[in-house]
């Protein structure tokens, strides 16, 4: 048998060997040792034990150089899925931080989104922000661009050749925004919008797709949210904006739509909460708000790094979950700081733990947050029947993770059970762990050769 070498070939049959991590909706985080998984085409083909290797190599003609061993350092875990980022905010990853949402968009965001105009300065930048974000082992992604067309274009672009999964939006704003940076009129902002939408289907690519992106009520008038939605449902396309992130936004979403009942109720009432739509947030949904988002079908994309970081508040989760939500994670680059999921899942159990210790009520555990950060974005990407486990049928978007990777953070003993390993690297592990992303069975990420 082969050390991890050369990769996986899409056509070729492969088996890896060795310790699996997975989600299913039993089990928030399945451990299974001494395992096979066969991939061919992409897709995942069969799980079984190691032990039965042999029956497997005859009946489905395996030779033993299709085989890859894992180590006893090592796993196989599935492909982190970020549901909810800002590409054009990557130059400002980890600076100011200081302000407020609304003060902060109007300050740092929008100043920097506004350069995407020049479509050299969005090359530059996105290729850097998705080469993180694989890195990172984020196999899928749901990415707001900016509003302009041709640099929203090129970012699809840099995706579609990175080989990353993802959802791409061209932003839409056109009031509550600076005179140099809004579209002009709801014609022009559909028409580009609708553009945007046929550019990305002509790439013929089952991996990028388009998603109408109303970037939140605040900035689209209701005539501009109600052709949005009918342009989504022309298309048959994933929908993403933002709900209820902190108090001062609700408040003043109230006041811009007067005749409405809530923020929900805006989105709702102009065919925008649908199976396909992801809104980020959620930070104070009232209980008429869970009925709209769930009634919906509209899943959440909880960003605790980010909600912290601009002081919008603090997101009870577990309340969400409780009333049938579905729930994923994002990073918000730049509102959050960090570029990694596993940063996110960290600071969602923190986040959890907090409120649980001033309300004494139970609290997200680790593995119900590995849970959100790979099935959960599955579902509230509407995309669960493809990605987010190991089970036979989906496509292989996957992470080969070592904890004795040279020059990481983690401490590895010989005591150290299998769980042990996998906590050490949720709580403690970086991209330097991870040796290899794969995303439907292309290697994308190769940090071996």
């Amino acid at each position: 048998m082969d050390r991890i070498g050369n990769g996986l070939v899409v056509g070729d049959m492969k088996v890896f060997t060795g310790t699996l991590v997975h989600s299913t909706e039993e089990q928030p985080m399945a451990i299974l040792e001494n395992m096979a998984i066969g991939v061919c085409n992409g897709k995942i083909e069969f799980v079984a034990s190691a032990t039965d290797l042999e029956a497997l190599k005859c009946e489905r003609g395996i030779s033993d150089d299709s085989i890859i061993a894992l180590t006893s350092s090592q796993f196989l875990m599935p492909g982190l899925v970020d549901a909810h980022l800002h590409a054009p905010q990557f130059p400002n990853n980890g600076i100011h931080l200081d302000l407020p949402l609304l003060e902060w968009l109007q300050n740092f965001t929008f100043p920097t989104e506004a350069k995407f105009a020049d479509v050299k300065f969005a090359r530059a930048v996105y290729a850097k922000a998705v080469d993180r974000v694989l890195r990172c082992g984020t196999t899928t992604a749901s990415y707001f661009a900016s509003m302009h067309l041709e640099a929203t274009k090129i970012l699809s672009d840099i995706i579609l050749e990175r080989g990353q999964r993802a959802l791409v939006g061209k932003v839409n704003m056109m009031v509550n925004c600076p005179d140099y940076y809004r579209e002009l009129s709801v014609e022009d902002s559909l028409k580009k919008t609708e553009e945007f939408i046929l550019y990305v289907r002509s790439l013929k690519s089952p991996l990028v797709q388009p998603i109408v992106t109303p970037r939140f009520a605040p900035t689209c008038p209701r005539d501009q949210l109600e052709r949005l939605g009918q342009l989504a449902a022309k298309h048959q396309c994933h929908i993403q904006s933002h709900l209820c992130e902190s108090r001062a936004e609700k408040a003043w979403v109230k006041d811009l739509f007067p005749g409405t009942k809530n923020y929900a109720e805006v989105y709702d009432s102009t065919g925008l909460l649908t199976e396909k739509t992801v809104m980020a947030h959620c930070v104070y949904l009232d209980d008429d708000e869970v009925a709209l988002v769930r009634r919906g079908g509209t899943g959440v994309a909880h960003c605790p790094n980010s909600n912290l970081s601009l002081r919008s508040g603090i997101c009870n989760v577990k309340r969400l979950l409780k009333e049938g939500l579905k729930v994923g994670l994002g990073t918000d680059c730049s509102g959050g700081f960090s570029a990694s999921i596993l940063d996110s899942l960290r600071q969602a159990v923190l986040v959890s733990k907090a409120l649980s210790s001033m309300s004494d009520s139970t609290h997200l555990t680790l593995e119900e947050s590995f849970r959100l950060a790979t099935l959960g974005g599955a579902k509230v990407l509407h995309m669960s029947d493809r990605i987010g486990n190991f089970e036979p049928g989906k496509e292989f978007d996957a992470l080969l993770v070592d904890v004795e990777a040279k020059g990481t953070p983690l401490d590895i003993f010989p005591e150290d059970t299998t769980e042990e390993k996998i906590q050490k690297f949720l709580y403690n592990g970086d991209d330097r762990n991870i040796l290899q992303v794969f995303v439907a069975g292309r290697k994308v990420v190769d940090q071996m050769m």
